[in-house]
């Protein structure tokens, strides 16, 4: 009890830590792999981060799954791959930025660990000096149940643009796309899945401008981790008419080739489609947002009303653009329109589709992504479908009811 006591001092120091003197600290520090390791030290961990300078930092620990989490005011991440990992408690690593001035490192752990020492050393080079060491579940999910710092526990929009100015016969569009920052997405051949959508992204918005016909608002236009939850936020805040949330993923079995078009739906069109929804959800969860609350029954009640006008506008608005898409001879999957229960689509009055442009699984799709020709028509074809959806769902409104 003693040395739970303890730890949960040292936690909360952390958490809190950069709110006095520590907090005037600034500047990007670049991580160090020459000066960093993860050994197997007895029984317990030692995880060595070497920086290039000090920076206001906090350390905690989350549960299913067990994982350290460790937050930097702010590093660079680059090189971590080339950092001596050499740990059986050690499942992975992930690190990137994970909200407006900070980064976050995730260590995954096979089992719970608790922190027995934790320091910024700046003695002999720069650095942070964690020793883990085995813990009780029961112990374990009291350190992980503690409560964020007051002034960390939501986390604030990214940069989020203003709502556009509605005008006369514009669309607002709000284009989500996918993963960014600690979340890579899929990757495959040196390539990442949240690069890969963001450049389609800023050409399909452009795309979108030049048409005229609409106002554009994105989820993030730079590399940073936007929490799923608030990218739904942000299309409520923009006041949006259409939500497309864009990814290129990837499948460990089959062959799953071509664009595919998403619709919310609880029971998924297959197994592939609900373990893409299911994958989604972890990376929030592993990055440090739980989206596991379930809705109070009347909240619940109330959005399956408003799904029932929305529903219809959304299946129509993946109908469009499989139409748009298969009219520029550009490559299907061979079931084109597909449901799963994507977190990102559950907004209730919003028509909300989310496009794999393709899979990174599939080297045909990765050579395709990165075909300025072939982004060019997935982009015309996408402004064509808006457009076409617009003017059949105005059309519709503007029915009288019976």
């Amino acid at each position: 009890m003693k040395a739970l006591f303890s730890l949960v001092l040292v936690i909360c120091a952390l958490a809190f830590a950069g709110q006095g003197r520590a907090q005037q600290l600034s500047g990007l520090a670049k991580f160090n792999p020459g000066a960093s390791e993860i050994v197997d030290a007895g029984s317990g961990v030692q995880i060595d981060l070497g920086l290039s300078q000090a920076v206001p930092w906090r350390v905690r620990v989350l549960d299913d799954p067990a994982r350290l989490v460790v937050d930097f005011r702010e590093v660079d991440w680059t090189g971590l791959a080339d950092m001596p990992l050499d740990s059986e408690a050690v499942v992975a690593l992930r690190a990137g930025v994970f909200r407006p001035g900070w980064s976050r490192l995730v260590i995954e752990l096979s089992g719970p660990m608790q922190v027995a020492s934790a320091e910024m050393r700046t003695s002999d080079g720069v650095g942070v000096h964690l020793l883990l060491e085995p813990a009780t579940q029961t112990a374990f999910a009291a350190l992980a149940a503690l409560p964020e710092p007051a002034d960390w526990t939501l986390l604030k929009p990214v940069d989020v643009p203003a709502a556009p100015v509605k005008k006369a016969g514009k669309l607002v569009v709000v284009l989500d796309p996918g993963h960014g920052g600690i979340d890579p997405g899929a990757e495959s051949d040196g390539q990442n899945e949240k690069t890969l959508v963001l450049r389609f992204a800023r050409e399909l918005k452009e795309s979108l401008l030049r048409d005229g016909g609409f106002a554009v608002v994105m989820t993030r236009d730079a590399d940073v981790f936007v929490p799923l939850e608030t990218r739904i936020s942000i299309a409520h805040q923009a006041g949006a008419d259409v939500f497309l949330s864009l990814h290129a993923d990837a499948i460990a079995q089959g062959d799953a080739v071509g664009a595919t078009i998403y619709s919310l739906s609880a029971d998924a069109s297959d197994a592939a489609s609900a373990a893409l929804a299911e994958r989604h959800d972890r990376d929030d969860l592993l990055a440090g947002v739980d989206l596991t609350q379930a809705d109070d029954l009347v909240a619940e009640v109330l959005m399956d009303m408003a799904r029932t006008d929305t529903s219809p506008r959304t299946e129509r608005l993946a109908m469009a653009l499989e139409v748009a898409i298969k009219a520029q001879g550009l490559k299907m999957h061979r079931h084109p329109r597909q449901q799963a229960s994507f977190s990102v689509l559950k907004s209730a009055d919003i028509p909300s589709v989310l496009l794999e442009l393709g899979f990174l699984s599939s080297e045909r799709d990765l050579k395709r992504l990165n075909d300025p020709a072939w982004r060019a028509k997935m982009a015309e074809a996408l402004v064509s479908a808006l457009k076409t959806w617009a003017k059949q769902d105005a059309g519709l409104q503007a029915l009288p009811l019976k």
